[in-house]
């Protein structure tokens, strides 16, 4: 069974745009739920969500930080803000579904990432655990 089709088995929603997982293989990607969206970790770094709903904000969200926004948008011009996160610039961008380039820049963007891009990704904190008192 080829490895895309194991991680398909698995999910009990098919993941949209796989041909970015697909792009991420040699990096051994790790896919999970996210907020209605699929992340995908590489080396305990959250690199990419995919989305596909029925908004302006489906696409491949890019898990970024906000000084590396201007670099990126010389790399990736379609890339925006997350409009789900409310007004103001999030750590977070996305390349929209409906841009004509949506798909090469997404390619180029699995290519930033299996080259280890330090722009891309970042290691999620830990969540605190709740001590209760008994």
């Amino acid at each position: 069974m080829y490895p895309l089709e194991k991680i398909m088995a698995k999910e009990k929603k098919s993941i949209p745009f796989n041909f970015a997982i697909e792009n991420l293989f040699s990096r051994e990607p790790i896919i999970r739920h996210m907020f209605g969206c699929h992340a995908i970790y590489i080396e305990g770094k959250i690199v990419l969500a995919l989305r596909d709903k029925n908004d302006d904000d489906s696409g491949v969200w890019i898990c970024t930080s906000k000084e590396h926004h201007q670099s990126l948008k010389k790399d990736f011009p379609s890339m925006r803000s997350i409009g789900l996160f409310g007004p103001g610039i999030s750590g977070w961008q996305m390349i929209q579904k409906e841009e004509e380039d949506f798909e090469t820049s997404v390619n180029r963007l699995c290519e930033f990432i299996v080259q280890n891009d330090p722009r891309i990704g970042k290691i999620p904190k830990l969540k605190k655990k709740k001590i209760i008192d008994t």
